[in-house]
């Protein structure tokens, strides 16, 4: 089997198939409607730095897996926050890295890894400790030239539109350098999301002093309730005109509560004044998703739910090197119960599209699939994070489709920090998609025709329409 056949079916017929399904694919432009790409990249379009600083600092599916192998993130440029020393040498880091190349056998990482040295820099060597530095050679090589700058390389994986991921503490200066240069703002090709945990969640780290420089940027008061919320909205209205059309959030779990007014302003004040337990924190989040419906409903944005991840789970991690660098672990989520009372008040509403995802793939069948097939606001997001593999996009097809079929599901989502990796993500995506739609045709379950209309709306036309873009 060739290269070209990646992951389509190993049976002939459902293969060739797959390959036919694939091409009509393939070239789609890339919907990117939810990640963690820094929009600095693209604003200041200055040269990546060297192999190391692009490709292994920054992806945490990286350093996690050498972590749990004893090498440290510090050793592989990981910053730290302690003033503790970390590699700087990108050589250094990326022979480490290279050592250490049998751990990733079998894993996505590697997949995409070797897909993205292979398509994007047009290196084939096979990586190992004996090529480490041929390879890094030819990466850096063409990191120099203008070609492989961030602007050029945009141009050229076919990206149509990136949505990047902010909170409303940021000033969205980037983005204003983005549109000033004609690649930002409403229809722009780079666009923003509003998330906004760091002012929700009582427990995140600085919450009260969040919430103080939140009213800050506004001009509300944001020591009342109502001062609070007016600030929210300011905020969404300024997103809004950076480009963006969906907010994210990142709850523990998806719980929603409805609180009064008067109830929701005391447990307000309580948070500022230090004494919110964690129930109190919880039952805040879970009202907020409500507020955000409601404010959904009124301006506009799709409303993009992320809970089930357990937040620096390693304490030693997240005192050495702080979030979002492999910290976090799934747990077992349940939605049922916890989205009724958002989905009894609001999920009716025609106005009201929200986006569900989740990191407890037991659910897919059993709660997600048949809620998205029972309310016209809900969505299924693509598996993401310890989710987003070739076997589990798989499965996730075979799970839901029964009961929500394609279309109650909202696209892929790369959900990346490594720029290079976004057209590998959704070419595997894609790739999944083809073999899934080509077993059905096998078995007579569905026309080619139509499957090949669906595969061009699963990789371009329902992203595009689901998230407003």
């Amino acid at each position: 089997m060739s290269r070209a056949d990646l992951l389509f079916p190993a049976e002939p017929t459902q293969r060739g198939i797959a390959r036919e399904l694939y091409a009509l694919a393939k070239n789609q432009p890339i919907i990117s409607p939810h990640g963690h790409i820094d929009p600095a990249i693209l604003a200041e379009d200055t040269p990546f730095p060297d192999p190391a600083q692009l490709i292994i600092c920054p992806d945490h599916y990286v350093t996690r897996m050498l972590l749990s192998q004893g090498v440290s993130p510090a050793s592989l440029g990981v910053p730290t926050r302690t003033g503790e020393p970390y590699e700087t040498d990108g050589r250094t880091i990326w022979r480490r890295f290279a050592e250490h190349w049998y751990l990733f056998r079998g894993t996505p990482s590697r997949l995409w890894l070797e897909e993205t040295f292979a398509n994007v820099f047009g290196v084939t060597t096979r990586l190992s400790p004996d090529t480490a530095d041929e390879v890094y050679d030819a990466i850096a090589a063409k990191l120099a030239e203008p070609e492989f700058r961030p602007r050029a390389l945009f141009e050229r994986f076919n990206i149509e539109v990136l949505a990047t991921t902010e909170s409303p503490l940021d000033d969205l200066g980037r983005h204003a350098k983005l549109a000033a240069d004609g690649w930002g703002g409403p229809g722009g090709r780079v666009v923003t999301t509003f998330r906004p945990d760091n002012v929700v969640d009582m427990e995140f780290d600085n919450w009260a002093d969040n919430v103080a420089r939140l009213g800050e940027i506004t001009g509300d008061d944001t020591t009342t309730y109502h001062g609070y919320l007016a600030a929210l909205r300011s905020r969404r209205q300024a997103f809004i005109a950076a480009g963006a059309t969906s907010s994210d959030h990142g709850h523990l779990t998806a719980r929603t509560v409805l609180l009064d007014e008067p109830d929701a302003a005391k447990l307000f004040e309580k948070g500022l004044r230090g004494e919110a337990t964690e129930a109190d924190a919880e039952t805040f989040r879970g009202h907020m998703l409500v507020e955000f419906a409601k404010m959904s409903i009124e301006d506009g944005l799709v409303m993009q739910l992320h809970p089930g991840a357990v937040r620096n789970h390693n304490t030693w991690l997240y005192d050495t090197h702080g979030r979002d660098v492999g910290g976090d672990i799934p747990r077992a989520t349940e939605y049922v119960y916890n989205l009724l009372p958002l989905l009894e008040k609001y999920g009716n509403d025609p106005r009201l599209r929200v986006v569900l995802y989740t990191l407890d793939e037991d659910t897919f069948t059993r709660e997600l699939a048949p809620l998205a097939g029972g309310y016209a606001s809900l969505f299924l997001g693509a598996p993401w994070w310890f989710l987003d593999s070739p076997e589990v996009l798989r499965r996730y097809r075979e799970a839901v489709t029964e009961t929500a079929g394609f279309y109650n599901t909202a696209g892929f989502v790369d959900d990346t920090r490594a720029f290079c990796s976004i057209p590998v993500r959704h070419d595997v995506s894609r790739r999944i998609d083809a073999g899934f739609l080509a077993r059905l045709v096998a078995e007579h379950r569905l026309p080619l025709d139509e499957a090949a209309e669906t595969i061009v709306d699963l990789a371009y036309r329902l992203p595009k329409r689901i998230f407003k873009l």
